[in-house]
């Protein structure tokens, strides 16, 4: 229940240099320079020299239950393993149901999310998929919210894609308001996920919606938006407007652009990395992939790596993109995203030559130890 985490250098996300953190009971107790471990049997001091502590990684959209399926039952996606999650230095997910509302189902996905929380790993989900009317549980996106305790939002609801319902301006605004109302009922986020597509209209039906209501600009997270140049310019304005907007880890298409391309150019605008995040669409088909290729959690961590080590980009702005934005978009700032007093125990410990993990806490939960995941404990019969 007591770690002591010895000389880690340490970025909060911001960078606060070479210190100790103790944590207690799953949370951060204490971030100082030299720390005395307390007089308590059951404490574990570990010497992080040579590594980096940084927050663990928020990833806001993985298929958890698996996706694909536009090709029919043979090319259905099956579902992550948490180790699939740890071993990339994710903490925090968010499943998300994707296209197929049929072979996959809100309840299904819902016990996944469950079951990670068992293996050590904070889980939410969207409520939703591609279409409108969305799958949901209790037969409303608002209820589904406000009465579930893991749905955070709704999503991924697909615009300016061939596989999307092509949903008018008053089907968006009917949706923003039940997950909007939702979130304000059970203290969520209440964000609306979109999944924008390689379509005509690109962000147009969001801007539309904003320029024609009073929602705020806040609750909506259009995503994948680095799949083609021409969307991504678009973002780039919708951002310099004050939207948030999110990159699609791992992209690999010819059309598309890289994150860390993305974020080099996004460090030029006036507002810089703020409000920009990156998910990995993780165990999803499309999206940055070719529908027949399945997208991998570890590019979130890949993306993350290479920004660093081979285009130069500072460490603690970069993390923000995976951490410290992804919790604030969530409101889950700042028991996730950050390295405080108070804030839950998820550590990510790096090799600071090689920047690969070599130990993970969730909770305080040692989840990854030497790059390698922790045998879990067989529950009880």
């Amino acid at each position: 229940m007591f770690t002591l985490l010895k000389k880690a250098e340490i970025f909060a996300p911001e960078y606060i240099g070479t210190q100790d953190i103790l944590t207690v009971f799953g949370k951060i107790a204490l971030i100082s320079a030299d720390i005395q471990a307390p007089p308590v049997p059951e404490t574990e001091v570990i010497d992080c020299s040579g590594m980096l502590a940084v927050p663990g990684f928020i990833d806001q959209h993985v298929h958890i239950t698996g996706g694909g399926g536009e090709q029919g039952p043979g090319s259905i996606i099956g579902p992550l393993s948490s180790d699939d999650l740890v071993i990339t230095g994710v903490t925090t997910v968010v499943g998300t149901l994707g296209d197929d509302g049929v072979g996959k189902s809100m309840q299904g996905l819902l016990m996944k999310a469950r079951s990670l929380e068992t293996d050590g790993l904070t889980a939410f989900i969207y409520t939703g998929n591609y279409g409108i009317p969305p799958v949901t549980i209790t037969g409303r996106v608002l209820t589904d919210i406000a009465l579930i305790d893991k749905v955070i939002g709704t999503g991924e609801i697909a615009i300016s894609d061939y596989r999307s319902s092509y949903p008018t301006r008053d089907e968006l605004v009917k949706l923003s308001h039940e997950a909007m109302t939702g979130g304000m009922l059970g203290k969520k986020a209440g964000v609306v996920h979109l999944h924008v597509g390689d379509g005509k209209d690109g962000l147009s039906p969001l801007t539309d919606l904003l320029e024609t209501t009073d929602f705020p600009v806040s609750m909506f997270v259009p995503t994948h938006l680095n799949r083609n140049k021409a969307l991504f310019e678009q973002a780039v304005k919708y951002h310099e407007n004050g939207g948030n907007i999110d990159l699609t880890a791992g992209e690999s298409t010819d059309a598309g652009l890289c994150v860390p391309d993305c974020l080099r150019r996004l460090m030029g605008t006036a507002k810089g990395l703020e409000n920009v995040t990156v998910s990995s669409d993780g165990n999803g088909s499309g999206a940055g992939q070719s529908q027949t290729e399945t997208g991998k959690v570890r590019a979130l961590f890949d993306d993350f790596r290479s920004s660093v080590r081979d285009h130069g980009l500072p460490v603690a702005q970069v993390l923000k993109t995976v951490t410290e934005n992804v919790a604030r978009v969530l409101k889950l700032y700042p028991a996730k995203g950050k390295l405080a007093a108070g804030s839950d125990a998820d550590i990510l410990l790096l090799d600071k030559e090689s920047l690969e993990p070599v130990m993970l806490f969730s909770s305080g939960r040692k989840l990854l130890s030497d790059g390698k995941p922790v045998k879990k404990q067989s529950q009880p019969a």
